[in-house]
């Protein structure tokens, strides 16, 4: 695949800074980046929290691997299946490849993490991802239309509606 570097692959950084602010527990990160992994390292370490991401794309591994420490595990997965999600998540950040992927892990997180973000939820990148198909599963979701490409933060525990940023 190679690494890519562009800052429209950061613009769920709002809704994730949103989450941060409004939900405890653990961070799990599925597919490393070159913006998400290092921020998401330093945030969780000043709040305290474990963060744990996934990745299959062996580049992508080897770039964010050195953040392997006692609060971050990052690991290297053949095969999205082998991933074991069931247990309680504060957040979890949905931008792996490929496309199609996204939705079944989503719906596996569904009644396990508090919040879901997923990145490129725009109307055109559907055909590709098919977040229509995940919507119904959850009671709440917002959206960050003003940012392309769009990210959305889905929740089955919690109004996140009602969210607001805490300075």
């Amino acid at each position: 695949m190679g690494l890519k570097l562009h800052k429209k692959y950061c613009s769920y950084y709002p809704a994730l800074v949103l989450a941060l602010n409004n939900v405890d527990g653990d961070v799990l990160e599925l597919g490393a980046g070159s913006f998400s992994t290092f921020f998401l390292h330093w945030l969780c370490l000043e709040q305290d929290r474990k963060l744990v991401t996934y990745e299959n794309d062996k580049a992508y591994y080897d770039m964010v691997k050195h953040c392997q420490s006692e609060y971050h595990d990052v690991i290297f997965i053949d095969n999205w299946d082998d991933m074991d999600l069931r247990r309680s998540w504060g957040i979890a950040l949905v931008d792996h490849a490929p496309a199609i992927r996204r939705k079944e892990d989503i719906k596996k997180l569904a009644n396990y993490a508090q919040c879901v973000i997923a990145h490129d939820t725009q109307g055109r990148a559907n055909k590709h991802y098919r977040y229509d198909e995940i919507i119904p599963l959850f009671k709440f979701r917002v959206g960050f239309p003003k940012l392309l490409p769009q990210s959305l933060i889905f929740s089955n525990f919690m109004d996140v509606t009602k969210w607001t940023y805490r300075s």
